[in-house]
């Protein structure tokens, strides 16, 4: 068992150390500090293979608890350290192997399980494989809409099961229908990118608006405390999610909003996220307590009033070297709060 808590334990400190790298790297591009040239080249890789991959291929082997799911973070995990040596063509055989290991892992849950959000894991699964085959193939952009998919949808899946446990099945049949676009979106973008472009953009924002509606935290929000604190993140994540998906519109249709459309998704989203289920998935996945206190909100607040500012700088187009440096405080803040809060199972808080 402490064999088996160190790995998991050793697993999660890769991929946030893949986090602080690739993050480095995404700096550097904006002209802010230096990082290993690896990590300014394949900055968007080692975030959604190395970090996400990773993170959740863990979250997903420990839920399932057979030895072998392990292989899907252990793969993940191997690939961001291949690449951070600059071995880019191991990095992107070993991120072939992470995601069938989570395909595997998925298919195992969905058939213990079946039900929708179950299904939307399996689906999630074969989108990061996709994008991986995409990413190992050489592909300039043909891993972006199943990279996001992948992230988006598997967050969808776990609001959609505490949806189902808390007994609230309203709008799956709208859920159902903007799934079905994205994934028509995302098969469609190996044959015309435009048009996958503009679909996938419309289901990102229509997921965005299914969620500020649905999601079970416009209710929690008013039970106070660590309740409070991660509704605010989900619909603050999810409004950001709607503005991602507009911009992905508006980016096909030639508007100079890239950074906005991928950092919205990757950042006003999907760090949201962690930062909303960190409480919950650092025990699980770590056997460390982390208990909620309000000092979560600061890197929250910071979060996303430099995505704001991100945003302006986008729109206005200034230079993003200040908002992307404010990002990355944002996310420090994130890592010291919980650094500071997680203890040991059995230690007094």
């Amino acid at each position: 068992m402490a064999g088996a808590t160190l790995v998991r334990r050793a697993l999660l400190v890769t991929a946030l150390l893949t986090a602080v790298l690739g993050v480095s790297g995404g700096l550097a591009r904006l002209g802010v500090g230096t990082a290993p040239a690896s990590a300014v080249a394949w900055h968007g890789a080692l975030m959604v293979c190395g970090f996400f991959g990773t993170l959740i291929a863990l979250e997903r082997a420990v839920a399932l608890g057979r030895p072998w799911a392990f292989a899907g973070p252990l793969a993940g995990a191997a690939g961001a350290v291949a690449m951070l040596l600059g071995a880019r063509d191991l990095a992107a055989a070993a991120w072939l192997v992470s995601p069938l290991a989570l395909v595997l892992a998925s298919i195992v849950i969905a058939r213990r399980q079946p039900a929708l959000h179950t299904a939307l894991m399996v689906v999630a699964s074969c989108f990061l494989a996709a994008g991986n085959v995409a990413f190992a193939a050489g592909s300039a952009n043909g891993m972006l809409e199943p990279w996001f998919a992948f992230i988006v949808l598997t967050v969808a899946a776990e609001r959609i099961e505490f949806a189902r446990l808390t007994g609230r099945r309203r709008g799956m049949a709208a859920m159902r229908a903007v799934v079905c676009l994205m994934v028509a979106s995302v098969v469609t973008s190996a044959f015309d990118a435009e048009a996958a472009g503009l679909a996938f953009g419309a289901s990102i924002a229509a997921l965005g608006a299914w969620l500020l509606r649905f999601d079970i935290a416009r209710r929690t929000w008013h039970a106070g405390g660590f309740a409070r604190f991660a509704a605010t993140a989900l619909l603050s994540g999810y409004a950001w999610l709607i503005a991602g998906g507009l911009a992905w519109i508006a980016w096909v249709e030639g508007a100079p909003v890239g950074d906005l459309a991928l950092h919205a998704l990757a950042l006003g989203f999907a760090a949201s996220m962690i930062l909303a289920h960190a409480p919950i998935v650092v025990p699980a996945v770590a056997r460390l307590r982390l208990p909620y206190t309000a000092a979560f909100y600061l890197p929250l607040a910071l979060l996303h009033g430099s995505l704001l500012m991100r945003a302006g700088s986008v729109v206005a187009r200034l230079p993003l070297s200040v908002p992307g440096a404010a990002n990355a405080v944002a996310l420090g803040a994130f890592v010291i709060v919980v650094a500071t809060a997680a203890r040991p199972r059995g230690r007094p808080c």
